[in-house]
């Protein structure tokens, strides 16, 4: 019985990281940035960043500013998904954004606190911390 709950619980996780993979990469989209409702529906009310600019973002100042942004395309690699209880789940992984005409390319390691509420999550918290080239 507990390898097959073992078993159920593994899909679970990889599922879950799959999902929360996915949203991620929405945030890094043009599209969803682009679109303050989608942005909207993905950030909870007390969503704070620090950015790897070194900035302070909240949810509000996120909503009035991403959508005008200079896009950069950015990718997402060795990412990892932790539950750390029924709602809440802690991500990490690698993004790259490659250069655009006003900014060059650049990696940073990233971290993000989501929870679910109302059966979807939304991210409360994210960091972004440069890798020196």
């Amino acid at each position: 019985m507990a390898t097959h709950e073992t078993q159920d619980n593994t899909q679970d996780n990889a599922h879950l990281a799959a999902h929360l993979q996915a949203l991620e990469a929405a945030l890094q989209s043009q599209a969803v940035r682009a679109d303050s409702a989608r942005l909207a529906a993905l950030l909870a009310d007390e969503f704070v960043e620090f950015g790897s600019s070194g900035n302070l973002w909240t949810r509000a100042a996120t909503l009035a500013d991403l959508p005008a942004e200079d896009f950069c395309p950015r990718s997402i690699s060795d990412f990892q998904a932790r539950l750390l209880s029924d709602d809440v789940a802690f991500v990490t992984y690698r993004s790259q954004r490659l250069a655009s005409t006003a900014l060059a390319a650049s990696a940073s390691l990233r971290s993000s606190l989501w929870k679910r509420r109302d059966g979807r999550w939304q991210m409360v918290f994210h960091q972004g911390t440069p890798i020196p080239a």
